[in-house]
């Protein structure tokens, strides 16, 4: 895994090998962070980052200056190497937070502009995740809620606008609009 974009361009994460994660691929990470740069300004938005796992995709908003970020996994390993990757990097806009995603987002109501979730693709609850996110509605209006989830599953949600093919990963994006 690398960072690619951002003060952190060009770092190698070596994430601890008993994590339980399935990092993005810098293939798909490049081609969301694409996305993403052409509709928001980073340095005034907010995210949530769902099942974060090695925190690469939170490692990835904080190089580009996102000055609002939360982090959230369950497993105390991926908490704990993601908040020495941040205190290494002196990335302080980030707050890290263990627990069950589903419990977090029943205690969340303030609103973010992206809310990226990367889930086990085994999970069996991966079709809760827009239906929690929008009951709750913790997206901003022009904001993104993305799923990473295996290509051949499909989500259905009303909020549902695309999904956009990696191999075998895809992203589905959903807006409140």
């Amino acid at each position: 895994m690398r960072i690619i974009g951002g003060r952190l361009k060009g770092l190698r994460i070596q994430a601890p090998q008993k994590l339980p994660v399935r990092p993005t691929t810098d293939l798909a990470k490049e081609a969301l962070f694409n996305i993403l740069n052409n509709e928001f300004d980073f340095e005034a938005i907010r995210v949530l980052d769902l099942f974060s796992g090695t925190g690469n995709i939170t490692l990835e908003f904080a190089s580009r200056s996102v000055p609002d970020i939360t982090s959230v996994d369950r497993y105390k390993g991926c908490i704990l190497f993601l908040k020495s990757m941040l205190e290494k990097y002196d990335l302080k806009h980030v707050k890290t937070v263990q627990s069950d995603v589903f419990k977090f987002l029943e205690m969340k109501n303030e609103p973010y502009d992206i809310v990226f979730a990367d889930p086990p693709y085994d999970l069996p609850q991966l079709n809760l995740i827009p239906e929690k996110v929008f009951e709750r509605n913790l997206i901003n209006p022009g904001g993104y809620l993305i799923v990473e989830h295996p290509s051949m599953k499909k989500l259905d949600h009303p909020c549902f606008k695309e999904q956009r093919v990696y191999g075998s990963s895809s992203f589905s994006f959903f807006s409140p609009e």
